[in-house]
């Protein structure tokens, strides 16, 4: 069966089916904004009557594949979030929410659709404003607020303001650790390996709970 780049089957695949799997390899290749619907449709081998047909344009094949790819991590993480124990004062613990956050993103690391995910999700950087927050939040608005208010819970002398702005570091550490740049890799010449997802989601719950709990 063949496989492209991504580790998706082409073979037999359906025709919204073989528009998602070019446009995932062409945004992969070339970026998101260099990419047409047209030349799309032409490494998926149909036409762009059918394109139009099931998607309509470029922005709504980008929003159905990063939601596909954003899945898996939405629904485990609100899995898990929604399991939080409390401690005796009836809070959550703050770094089993940030696990919690985490881990669903991290551990898809070392699999074809997570390392796809990644790369789509470092393109969606350099895409517009106003498609970009709307996809991101379609799949993950959810899960954030649902995180948010976790972690609000674990730390309720924390003003709403100073959470927002750490929370939004979470979100950026997250995102660089899940691109894996090799940069301590090449600081430490290979020594520390931040590609072991376990190794970088322990790593990174201590190192985001003592920035959320610094006063």
């Amino acid at each position: 069966m063949a496989k492209d780049t991504q580790g998706i089957s082409e073979a037999g695949a359906s025709t919204p089916e073989r528009i998602l799997q070019a446009a995932e390899r062409l945004f992969s290749e070339r970026g998101i904004g260099d990419v047409s619907l047209r030349e799309i449709t032409t490494a998926a081998g149909v036409n762009s009557a059918a394109a139009h047909y099931h998607f309509g344009s470029k922005e709504a094949v980008l929003d159905e594949l990063f939601t596909r790819r954003a899945r898996p991590i939405a629904e485990r993480r609100e899995q898990m979030l929604g399991q939080l124990k409390m401690n005796r004062q009836g809070r959550p613990i703050l770094e089993d929410v940030l696990r919690a956050f985490l881990q669903p993103a991290l551990d898809l690391l070392n699999t074809p659709q997570g390392i796809a995910f990644t790369r789509l999700r470092a393109r969606m950087v350099f895409e517009r404003e106003e498609v970009r927050r709307q996809i991101l939040g379609k799949s993950f608005d959810r899960t954030n607020e649902m995180a948010f208010r976790a972690l609000s819970r674990a730390l309720p002398k924390l003003a709403h303001k100073d959470l927002y702005w750490r929370f939004h570091f979470l979100l950026g550490t997250m995102v660089y650790t899940m691109a894996r740049p090799g940069r301590i890799e090449s600081m430490t010449r290979g020594d520390i390996e931040t590609s072991d997802p376990q190794a970088a989601l322990e790593h990174l719950v201590h190192f985001a709970a003592a920035g959320f709990r610094a006063p």
